[in-house]
């Protein structure tokens, strides 16, 4: 079965389907200190069963993560988007980024494109982000993005997790990411 992963570009980045060609970049993140909030670290077999994971999640929910690059280089800086296995409390939008790319509002901005196509073409009326206490750096993406915590979640792998509920595309001023560019 072939899915067809859209591409999404914002000002600065372009958001395309993940494939073989992230490996590299995938393991580099999983190996570091970087990816303890989102189940790393990992050595580059587990990464490369990550990377089927979230190319499988586009097969069975229709919508997933994309690799985030910067349009002008092609540099690859992240990966963001939405996100909903098995045992999740319902959709979030999610975002990690490679090591040394944070503070540059990427995660922020592929965030808002992400989620307005979670809005405006999937139809979601809600969303979430999960964010492990301690992760201080994505607490401020998610309520840059304007969402508020919204309770807790204990998940059996990832242990407590702070829920942060994403406004309704109704609270958005132009209902997709123009609202917060």
């Amino acid at each position: 079965m072939t899915v067809q992963i859209p591409t999404l570009t914002s000002e600065r980045l372009t958001l395309r389907g993940p494939d073989a060609r992230d490996i590299d970049a995938l393991s580099a993140f999983y190996a570091s200190d970087r990816s303890r909030f989102v189940g790393g670290p990992m050595n580059r077999e587990q990464t490369w069963r990550q990377l089927a994971t979230e190319i499988g999640h586009w097969t069975l929910r229709g919508y997933g993560r994309w690799m985030v690059d910067l349009t002008a280089t092609g540099a690859t800086v992240g990966m963001v988007g939405l996100w909903n296995p098995e045992g999740w409390p319902e959709p979030e939008i999610g975002w990690d980024l490679m090591n040394g790319h944070e503070g540059h509002g990427y995660a922020t901005e592929a965030a808002l494109t992400a989620r307005a196509y979670a809005y405006d073409v999937l139809g979601w009326s809600t969303a979430i982000s999960l964010v492990k206490p301690g992760n201080d750096g994505s607490a401020h993406v998610a309520l840059r993005l304007g969402a508020r915590m919204d309770g807790e979640y204990s998940h059996v792998r990832f242990g407590h997790l702070d829920i942060y509920r994403h406004p309704a595309p109704a609270d958005l001023v132009n209902g997709g990411a123009e609202a917060y560019a």
